[in-house]
């Protein structure tokens, strides 16, 4: 008879095991990563990115892009590398429907897309474009990554097909965490440059927002409270029939398996639609 501590260490060991065999079996369907360098037009240093082409892959066919910012204190290799389950639903996703992976520092470790990691990922759309034939262009991200998906997607919508936002802000004007990166990232703090606070904030420009769109937000997060993308979310669902807002009112910063994997389909469904 088995022990129930025993009993239990197994089934975590089993766990853990699919999970790697998941991983694997994602790493196996896209070319191994490549670490892009390039020139940053905007102050001309060396900016990096991690860019996967699915496995036979042919430069003759259009494809679709996914874009996926990385979260506070990490860097373009979360989404390549991290166990976290939001990283493996993204690119489980992008697999899903054969899309270009791309996933940039943009900037920084701690970013929160600035005016120069806003330049950097035109740069990076822009070229993309110019070396594959890209149709649509997805971006997604989680935490800081979230955050900055509202931001740039409410910045150029003209760029951005479809958007998902996972445990993100949407109020840099009322946010108070991570102050100290936020303003190294903006260029000043919100009393001294609050118009860049509020162009940054996508709660004020839910017109933007007219791609295909889902949010995720935690009711017990206290890391980035969900207040300001739950009253986002409410308002573009009245001018997008394309919004999806999955609100779990008893998890914190996070996001699970099953709703990170269903708030990016649900975009890529909808861009990529025949």
């Amino acid at each position: 008879m088995i022990h129930k501590r025993h009993y239990m260490a197994l089934i975590c060991s089993l766990a853990l095991a699919l999970f790697h065999t998941f991983l694997t079996h994602a790493a196996e369907k896209y070319q191994a990563p490549q670490d892009i360098s390039f020139t940053a037009t905007i102050d001309d240093s060396t900016q990096k990115y991690i860019l996967m082409l699915p496995e036979g892959f042919d430069s003759n066919k259009h494809h679709s892009l996914m874009i996926a910012l990385h979260g506070h204190g990490s860097d373009r290799w979360q989404f390549i590398n991290s166990k976290y389950l939001e990283c493996k639903a993204a690119c489980d996703v992008a697999i899903k429907y054969n899309m270009i992976f791309v996933s940039p520092d943009y900037r920084a470790k701690t970013s929160w897309m600035g005016p120069k990691a806003e330049a950097d990922v035109v740069q990076i759309i822009t070229d993309l474009k110019k070396a594959y034939q890209i149709d649509n262009v997805i971006l997604v991200g989680a935490s800081m990554g979230g955050s900055s998906s509202l931001t740039f997607s409410a910045l150029h919508p003209d760029l951005i097909h479809g958007v998902a936002s996972l445990n993100g802000t949407a109020n840099h004007l009322s946010y108070e965490k991570f102050q100290e990166a936020i303003q190294s990232s903006f260029g000043g703090t919100k009393q001294e440059i609050p118009e860049e606070y509020k162009r940054r904030s996508a709660e004020y420009w839910p017109e933007q927002f007219t791609m295909p769109i889902a949010f995720t937000t935690g009711g017990k997060d206290t890391v980035v409270p969900p207040d300001s993308v739950s009253r986002l979310a409410a308002i573009v669902a009245k001018l997008n029939k394309h919004s999806l807002h999955i609100h779990r009112p008893e998890t914190g910063h996070t996001t699970s398996y099953e709703d990170s994997y269903a708030a990016y389909d649900y975009v890529c469904k909808i861009v990529l639609a025949p």
